[in-house]
């Protein structure tokens, strides 16, 4: 299933339109308050809760990866009410309730209590990521679009160097619980604040020029679902997630985000056991690799919408990462090599998301393209707690953190393999010199 794609000569300056200088750092402050009040699981574990609670590897692993269940039982339908009815207000609420909830972790001593807040905390920020990516859609042109995602995802490594620098810090001067307490309130806060700064359309905001609306409004992979009533909605959303595309794309997704949280969740603790040192100087490391994985987002996505190949901007880029790991466990015992290889690991699995992302939105249509998005998503977070929690176990056997990364390696590797077995949407010439895709249906596929 595919949908008209514009011309793919190179657009410019993403920063050149009122919507991006608008809409894309609220986009990425809510993107990097989610992955923050997320991820921060792992500093407070490896700062000193795990000892505290006297929490076993295998339960440790279990209420980091908690999180995922929840995230993967709202992803689909959260974001069809975002695509139907209202991302303003699902993104500005779900920020709200997520924030609450992350101040909850820091007042908890119970691992059960931990683990139903963990659940909860994935299930309100369920939708967020692929309402984002749905509303990013509908403000930007085919050809800005692997930008424009790429920069909303940047929330993701730019918040993990500096949560790794500000947790470590704060649980050095304080404790885990002022932590999780001090980084959950701003989400609340910043949630009331996106009530006002985000529209569902562009039609609705009276600041945006009637030049960007007009290039918009031209643009067919942005225009807005044709009404059309009920059952066939709901006919068209079933053959969007029945669709041999999105399916594999799923599949490719879990094995991707099984490397990647992997790595996300227990890249602090390992770095802290091979270094041997306190939580401020691990904070400080484990920052390294995502300053990488930053420039390698920006490059590639700009490569990628400047080319319109996003399949070509993913999976080389995974099959080097998966190499990276696997050399990082080869490595054994030599910290300063295992370390370098992480570095390349980490900028090579942040690198593809932006144009992948596109690539995800390209296999729906538009005005239904949520759903698509969701489902991949949705895979993706059973992968991340498979990751998470797989991982997390293994570095309490007799493995260690070399048989962590060898299984880190193995999911991103396959992630690159699934990629080539999907066909990337291909243009073809319309009248006027421009690029309109063919529409075929999902069971062709």
């Amino acid at each position: 299933m595919t949908t008209p794609s514009p011309s793919l000569k190179p657009a410019p300056s993403l920063w050149a339109s009122s919507r991006a200088r608008h809409l894309m750092p609220v986009a990425f402050v809510t993107y990097s308050l989610a992955y923050l009040d997320k991820s921060n699981y792992s500093l407070a574990s490896a700062g000193g809760m795990a000892g505290e609670l006297h929490l076993s590897a295998g339960l440790d692993s279990l209420i980091a990866a908690s999180f995922f269940l929840g995230y993967f039982l709202f992803q689909i339908p959260g974001t069809i009410y975002a695509e139907q009815r209202s991302a303003r207000r699902l993104i500005a609420w779900s920020t709200v309730l997520w924030g609450l909830l992350a101040v909850v972790q820091g007042m908890l001593s119970d691992p059960a209590q931990l683990i139903a807040v963990r659940f909860a905390l994935g299930v309100v920020e369920g939708a967020v990521l692929p309402s984002m990516v749905m509303l990013l859609g509908r403000w930007f042109t085919h050809a800005e679009r692997g930008r424009a995602n790429t920069l909303l995802i940047l929330g993701n490594p730019v918040t993990v160097m500096w949560l790794s620098a500000l947790s470590g810090w704060l649980i050095s001067v304080s404790d885990w619980r002022v932590m999780f307490i001090a980084e959950g309130i701003p989400s609340v806060v910043w949630g009331l604040c996106c009530l006002r700064l985000i529209k569902d359309r562009p039609d609705d905001a009276g600041w945006l020029p009637a030049a960007e609306l007009a290039e918009l409004r031209a643009d067919p992979t942005t225009a807005p679902p044709a009404p059309t009533t009920t059952p066939e909605l709901v006919r068209s959303y079933r053959a969007v997630l029945r669709s041999r595309p999105v399916l594999l794309m799923s599949a490719q997704y879990f094995c991707w985000s099984f490397g990647m949280y992997g790595f996300v969740f227990w890249l602090p603790s390992i770095v802290k056991s091979g270094t041997g040192e306190g939580i401020g100087t691990t904070g400080a490391l484990t920052a390294v690799p995502y300053a990488f994985a930053v420039v390698a987002m920006l490059v590639n996505s700009r490569l990628s919408d400047r080319s319109g190949r996003r399949r070509a901007a993913v999976w080389p880029w995974l099959a080097t990462g998966g190499l990276a790991l696997f050399g990082s466990y080869a490595a054994g015992s030599h910290f300063g090599v295992a370390f370098a290889l992480l570095v390349v690991a980490a900028a090579c699995l942040y690198a593809p998301y932006g144009p992948f992302f596109a690539l995800i939105s390209s296999l729906a249509p538009a005005g239904i393209s949520g759903a698509a998005v969701a489902m991949v998503n949705s895979f993706g977070a059973l992968g991340s707690f498979a990751g998470t929690y797989l991982v997390g176990w293994v570095r309490g056997t007799a493995l260690g953190d070399a048989g962590a990364f060898a299984m880190m390696a193995v999911g991103a590797l396959l992630s690159a393999g699934l990629t080539l077995t999907v066909r990337e949407p291909r243009p073809a010439a319309g009248p006027l010199g421009t690029v309109t895709g063919q529409p075929e249906p999902a069971e062709a596929r």
